[in-house]
């Protein structure tokens, strides 16, 4: 039942990310939405290209937020046949719809800005239209705050991104303020020039969003903290004498799959490994929300000095190599005359078999009278 109970608080917690995910989002949309209305209203009165750009930027903005809703709902479905893994991912696509509407917005506004350079039109600035831009800078602030703090202790991007992008939008509307100060009182017209460098802004910020989520669809690299988190509780288990080859792949914020290696003394029951491993699959899921799907084995040998020299001699090898940055699962069979281990090579190797290939038989050159087993492993950990 305790087990039971546990997998209904994860669930639980998960429906109540999703909750304040939504109502984030409709609060962006509610602000974002007045805030594009009381600009376009002020901008053709003010006839200014510079708080109509804004005011499309804040439009985008409140549809980023629907698009944030909508990602998050589809997010939260279930696994289904066609989809095992959950849709957790789509939470990634809809931050990349995101950054291709402020993309677009960004280009859209600097073509417009770009007519108004060729072919200047001075603005009508009032006290007015002062007013409600200071009060758009501190509305942008509010919610850029906001969103930034419920985007990272939810963990959603699409928020975070919302959030960095509002936080952008202030200055931007700061930027129009002084534009606007500087006409009221100096008539100096910047305003096509402002509009064209709030575009590239605009240009700049989704680009730099657009990467981040590519990069995360394509496969990062695991979080060295939290691999080396997962490593050391791991490593806590009684008859546990070392955990590597963290792998997870990620399906979605707080969504991850993956495999460990752990060592055990050789003469462990199939029955005390069965143990072990259910332990660790289910404490790792309840710590850190984390399906273990394998937990491969390797074999400790008996601690005595012969077995223990011949190691130390293998790992002086090795690690002589370059581009070797570990070493795991080392075995000494004596009775079948085998030695056996893992090697981690780094990805900045052009060949990584040619260096296998090299260190397998400096070993077999040292051990003549063993076989040797070698596998190339990669440090998806970084840590």
């Amino acid at each position: 039942m305790k087990q039971f109970e546990d997998f209904r608080k994860l669930d639980k917690l998960q429906k109540e990310r999703e909750n304040k995910i939504i109502k984030t989002s409709i609060l962006g949309i509610v602000g974002n939405s007045l805030l594009a209305l009381f600009k376009v209203i002020i901008g053709m009165g003010a006839n200014s290209i510079a708080i109509l750009v804004d005011a499309v930027n804040n439009l985008s903005d409140a549809l980023s937020s629907v698009i944030t809703i909508i990602g998050t709902k589809l997010a939260g479905k279930d696994p289904d046949k066609d989809h095992p893994f959950g849709y957790g991912r789509i939470e990634y696509l809809s931050a990349m719809v995101i950054s291709v509407i402020i993309l677009y917005v960004g280009i859209s506004s600097l073509v417009e800005s770009g007519k108004k350079i060729i072919n200047p039109t001075n603005p009508s600035y009032n006290y007015i239209t002062i007013v409600v831009v200071i009060l758009s800078v501190l509305v942008k602030l509010v919610i850029a705050y906001y969103f930034n703090k419920v985007g990272k202790d939810v963990d959603s991007d699409a928020l975070i991104n919302s959030g960095q992008d509002s936080k952008l939008d202030s200055f931007v509307s700061l930027s129009i303020l002084l534009a606007a100060g500087l006409y009221v009182w100096f008539g100096i017209s910047l305003e096509a020039y402002l509009g064209g460098g709030i575009s590239i802004i605009i240009i700049k910020s989704a680009i730099d969003m657009l990467s981040k989520t590519i990069s995360q669809l394509l496969g990062e690299k695991i979080d060295p903290d939290l691999a080396k988190e997962v490593i050391a509780t791991v490593e806590k288990f009684p008859g546990v004498e070392g955990a590597s080859a963290l792998v997870l792949n990620n399906y979605g914020p707080n969504e991850w799959n993956g495999s460990i290696d752990i060592g055990v003394p050789d003469y462990y029951t199939a029955e005390e490994l069965d143990e072990i491993i259910r332990d660790i699959q289910l404490d790792i899921y309840y710590k850190y929300r984390i399906e273990l799907t394998a937990v491969g084995v390797y074999p400790i040998n008996p601690s005595n000095r012969e077995i223990i020299n011949v190691k130390d001699k293998i790992k002086e090898i090795i690690s002589s190599h370059e581009y070797i940055i570990g070493l795991h699962g080392l075995y000494v069979d004596e009775v079948d005359k085998e030695i056996r281990f893992d090697v981690i090579i780094s990805l900045d190797a052009k060949d990584r078999l040619k260096v296998l290939k090299e260190v397998v038989e400096d070993v077999k050159n040292h051990f003549p009278a063993y076989k040797i087993e070698a596998f190339p492993n990669i440090d998806y950990t970084d840590k």
